[in-house]
């Protein structure tokens, strides 16, 4: 083949798969420091942004809050009403959280697209080696072969056979453009398999039979891999279920017992004070409740944190995978918390 031109070394370069990891790191970095700074504001009381509204009303209309309804808020001042629907720290630990989710999601997500992407690459791969090898028995040459197969319907694969098609019309040997191939998708498996056939097709043998064998190897791999992602599936319902489960061991003790323990403590109060008593064992300490609320909370992230990145470890080995989980169950815990 003749030697190749200035352009058409610029369309091989072209045809290198894009990778946008850094950019979306950099735009979520950005975006993560923003909801940082606007955390600190929060927790330093120079912002409120609560996501919780006053729970304000005038129960008996005497014009004034009762004491049972100022609970619900974040008194601010100490006078017994509320000034602000969340404490500062609660506010703080939202705003962290949201960063943390921006800060992986994107990330993650885009990676998983990536993984996913390849595994159906690699899954339609034996496919397109048993082609190319039929292709060789009948006398093609591998490069002929492999710009006949860019005709065909490989899923996914098909564009990278294109792209490999393109590059041997543009000059590019049959198995340097394997080797690019092998660059773009990078797992051990694609490299393996164009490792074989760069050798056997550097050293003048049967490439065919070679191919043959590839493909076969190839798709035992597949089904292997095939029936550990269904053994797999089982234990990431598990993880999932066992973390819902503690959502809604949290939520009933927000919404039934912690309530209760208020009413009792404003009850205890009410009491003690028209009976002359204070303190001692007259009294009931309600002001630990929002800590014990927000202690419920912090435990919900980092399950999801914990809970997610073991998912995706259990899933497929990839701690990227792990991270996707975990933004799902951060974004689904954090909605589902504030809003009961």
């Amino acid at each position: 083949m003749e030697k190749m031109t200035k352009s058409e070394m610029k369309k091989v370069a072209m045809a290198k798969k894009s990778d946008y990891t850094k950019l979306i790191i950099g735009v979520c970095a950005a975006v993560a420091l923003i909801l940082v700074v606007i955390a600190i504001m929060n927790f330093t009381d120079q912002v409120d942004y609560s996501f919780k509204k006053l729970n304000l009303y005038d129960k008996n209309h005497d014009g004034r809050i009762d004491r049972l309804d100022a609970l619900q808020g974040h008194d601010n001042d100490g006078d017994g009403i509320p000034e602000q629907g969340e404490s500062p720290t609660k506010r703080m630990v939202n705003f962290m959280v949201l960063a943390v989710i921006v800060l992986m999601g994107p990330y993650s997500f885009y990676k998983s697209k990536q993984l996913s992407d390849i595994e159906a690459i690699e899954k339609r791969l034996p496919e397109f080696l048993r082609d190319v090898a039929e292709a060789g028995r009948f006398g093609m040459t591998l490069a002929d072969a492999i710009v006949v197969a860019s005709s065909g319907r490989y899923g996914k694969l098909t564009e990278e056979i294109k792209k490999m098609a393109a590059q041997i019309e543009w000059g590019v040997t049959a198995t340097e453009a394997l080797r690019l191939f092998s660059k773009r998708i990078n797992t051990p498996s694609v490299n393996r398999i164009v490792a074989i056939i760069a050798k056997a097709s550097d050293a003048g043998g049967n490439v065919a039979d070679v191919l043959t064998m590839v493909s076969h190897d190839a798709r035992e791999a597949q089904m292997t891999f095939d029936e550990r992602k269904i053994a797999m599936t089982t234990y990431l319902a598990v993880v999932y279920i066992s973390y819902f489960v503690f959502l809604v061991t949290i939520i009933i003790l927000n919404v039934t017992f912690l309530p209760k323990i208020r009413e009792a403590g404003v009850g205890v109060a009410a009491a003690s004070e028209a009976a002359g008593i204070s303190g001692g064992m007259a009294s009931l300490d309600v002001s630990v409740i929002p800590s014990i609320e927000l202690s419920f909370f912090v435990s919900a992230i980092i399950h999801a944190v914990g809970d997610g990145i073991m998912a995706g470890v259990l899933q497929n080995g990839k701690i990227s995978s792990g991270l996707r989980h975990s933004t799902i169950m951060l974004l689904l815990g954090f909605v589902i918390l504030e809003v009961i």
